[in-house]
């Protein structure tokens, strides 16, 4: 069958959604519903259990079982007759997302996409687990097998199948509970279990935490910075620099495009998951900001330019907002553009290489890249790497240069060029699937990455990234009454803004406004501070609830607090608070701040490592606050005295027009009688609230810092 011929056979109701995972579905003969009433009502009417089926679109096990079973025919027949198929999009609602995967976790031991979850009509989960073969194979059950049985046990012990789901929801509920107890004290014996944990875990050869696979886990990073920043621990900061040397020289750096890629399958960093998520881009790069503010090696600074400007080459929209990621698998042979393999995209025969480069470049190429004749992967159980080679680090410029008896000037220069040639060949193949929708969330982090790279590195480019992708949020993805959206694609904003979105977007203008001073950036970060109050604080037992509770559909209310992949909304939220109280001197936020983390503390005492942003913020509440309060004209050269220190926690205020001062006057009233002294740029450097003599003078600006 065809493919034109299969997708004029079939078109289910996800052909009318914004989603890209939604619409990968849409030509399935399985009678998807989207998330919503209708599936719910059908439901009920036809007393059937729903199938709730939930990933995203560059989910490599969830475009498998697609092929496998949700492109059948018989597989779909099976599917349709016994259950209300429903199809959900996790990027969209990871609210949803959350409820069931706490389900799954529970009652399998594990998680992961895609997530298989079958549903009684009114939502209780009583079955679940993630990807399953059509058939009985690597000792999982069939999906067939699985339809089978729970449509049999549906109509012959519904019962007992109802008073599961009743069970489950009940101990949900229990595991979901957050609220201050007995042991709402903290202190700073956090800190050193949590950093203990993350020693004993370290690999010591190849950096990251834990074995095969590996995955980049910045919010650790950020506490271990901090951690040491605190402590002096000198060891806290070899393991962030030594994990972030590893991963840059590895598969998982995409050494010719720039970016990173998921994780990585090996414990050495080597062979990668192709999939490139924009998270990932933005926390890494304030990683290796930090890395490079502390070591002043241009190596760390390096690796931030090089994902930056992927990130404003393949994942900008043209109006200004950040793209959601790109897919794993690509097209191998543009002649059969419907077979895809895993990194097609990104691997090289080294007979390719030797065409494009010439053999004098290819031979210096090929020992730094660790390319090989016959290919270098050598653990490939599914044959996607066969004759062809991973791009990695394996030699240095200097022992590449020394090798082959060149300069290392000459050789820079020979791997610029086959750089160049490299990308000229990647644009003639067939890229990826992008996924670009704009999440709120996801371009809050985006914009704390390119503000903080506009700071650090000075590179105007990234201020303006930066700023038009605030401008596309706060212009296009909001409603009339200034609350957020959490998705945009194709001209549609659509569904309320988590508690993620308001912490991560919110910390991202904080960021901006530091990098540009306008003020109008911090003047929307206050307003929605007070919003996400409003609309997600539990004021009983403090912390943050994931969503405002208007949707009815929703078993649980949780409040997120695992910081993974993503930090938790949580996590975000307790830092924007603290940033905010301090640019804006709002008691009532660091208040709320300080409920949260008592709200917290048992979590914390229990699993500190568990929640390393939220360590973070701890270590935020429980420093001085540090406000550095520029006058007059504006000084490259005293703020580049600040921003080239790594100084977490402070903030950077500049009186640099009458709106500002008119601000700041309002909330700070000290601010008033700071002005330049003899008309040149004056810096205030104010501890705990109590403020220096001013500096006027670079050198005795960066005395004070210290």
């Amino acid at each position: 069958m065809g493919f034109s011929t299969f997708i004029y056979m079939h078109t289910n109701r996800l052909a009318g959604e914004k989603s890209p995972y939604l619409l990968q579905h849409a030509h399935n003969p399985v009678d998807w519903f989207p998330w919503g009433q209708d599936a719910f009502d059908k439901a009920k009417a036809e007393d059937k259990p729903i199938f709730l089926s939930i990933g995203y679109s560059t989910c490599h096990w969830c475009h498998v079982m697609e092929r496998e079973s949700f492109e059948s025919e018989e597989m779909a027949a099976v599917l349709n007759r016994h259950f209300v198929p429903v199809k959900l999009d996790r990027e969209e609602r990871p609210d949803i997302d959350r409820i069931y995967m706490m389900f799954v976790q529970s009652t399998t031991g594990g998680g992961g996409w895609p997530m298989s979850v079958w549903l009684t009509p009114d939502l209780k989960p009583f079955f679940g687990g993630t990807y399953f073969p059509p058939d009985n194979r690597y000792g999982r059950p069939g999906f067939r097998t699985v339809l089978e049985y729970i449509a049999n046990a549906w109509n012959s012990d519904r019962a007992k199948i109802v008073q599961s789901g009743e069970d489950m929801l009940a101990e949900l509920k229990k595991q979901s509970d957050v609220s201050a107890g007995a042991t709402n004290w903290l202190d700073d014996s956090l800190l050193e279990t949590g950093f203990n944990v993350f020693r004993r875990t370290h690999d010591t050869r190849l950096g990251g935490f834990g074995q095969a696979p590996k995955f980049p886990r910045p919010v650790a990073y950020n506490f271990l910075l901090r951690y040491w920043k605190k402590t002096g621990n000198a060891e806290a900061l070899d393991m962030v620099l030594l994990t972030l040397r590893e991963m840059a020289a590895g598969g998982m750096n995409d050494q010719m495009g720039g970016g990173f890629h998921r994780y990585s399958v090996d414990e050495k960093w080597f062979v990668p998951h192709f999939e490139k998520m924009l998270y990932d881009q933005a926390q890494l790069a304030v990683s290796y900001l930090e890395a490079y503010q502390i070591t002043g090696q241009a190596q760390y600074a390096e690796v931030a330019k090089d994902v930056f400007e992927y990130v404003l080459r393949d994942m900008t929209h043209p109006e200004g907002g950040f793209f959601s990621a790109e897919d794993a698998d690509s097209v191998m042979d543009a002649a059969k553009p419907h077979e895809k393999g895993e990194g097609a995209f990104y691997i090289w025969t080294q007979q390719e290489l030797e065409s494009l480069l010439g053999p004098e470049i290819a031979r210096w190429f090929c020992y730094h890249c660790g390319v090989e004749a016959e290919g270098n992967v050598r653990v490939d159980p599914h044959e996607e790497f066969r004759g062809r080679n991973i791009l990695y680090q394996a030699h240095s410029i200097a022992q590449t240069a020394a090798q082959f008896g060149i300069s290392e000037s000459e050789l820079r220069q020979a791997l610029g060029i086959a750089q160049q040639r490299l990308m000229e060949a990647r644009a003639g193949r067939v890229r990826p699937h992008l996924d670009d929708k704009i999440l709120t969330a996801w371009n809050g982090l985006m914009i704390s990455a390119f503000a903080q790279g506009a700071q650090v590195l000075g590179e105007a480019r990234y201020e303006e990234a930066g700023r038009r992708a605030a401008d596309f949020v706060l212009g296009r993805m909001r409603n009339e009454d200034g609350t957020l959206l959490r998705r945009w694609r194709d001209g549609e904003a659509a569904i309320p803004g988590f508690l993620d979105d308001y912490a991560f977007f919110i910390l991202g203008l904080a960021d901006l406004y530091e990098a540009c001073f306008d003020i109008r950036y911090l003047d929307a970060a206050e307003s929605l501070a007070e919003m996400m109050i409003e609309l997600f604080e539990d004021r009983e037992q403090g912390a943050f609830f994931s969503t405002s509770g208007a949707d009815a559909g929703l078993l649980l209310r949780l409040k997120e607090d695992y910081d993974g992949a993503e930090p938790s909304g949580n996590s975000m939220a307790v830092t924007a608070l603290l940033r905010l109280a301090q640019f804006a001197n709002r008691e009532d936020f660091r208040l709320c701040a300080q409920r949260a983390l008592r709200a917290f503390a048992p979590r914390l005492r229990a699993a500190p490592h568990g929640i390393p942003q939220m360590l973070a913020a701890y270590m935020m509440s429980e420093a001085k606050p540090k406000q550095i309060i520029m006058a007059g004209p504006e000084s490259g050269p005293m703020l580049a005295a600040v921003r080239g220190k790594f100084l977490p926690g402070r903030t950077v205020i500049h009186l640099n027009t009458d709106e500002a001062r008119a601000w700041f006057g309002a909330r700070i009233p000290a601010t008033a009688s700071m002005t330049a002294i003899e008309g040149k740029a004056t810096a205030y450097v104010c501890e705990d609230y109590a403020c220096q003599l001013p500096a006027n003078q670079t050198g005795i600006l960066t005395e004070l810092l210290k």
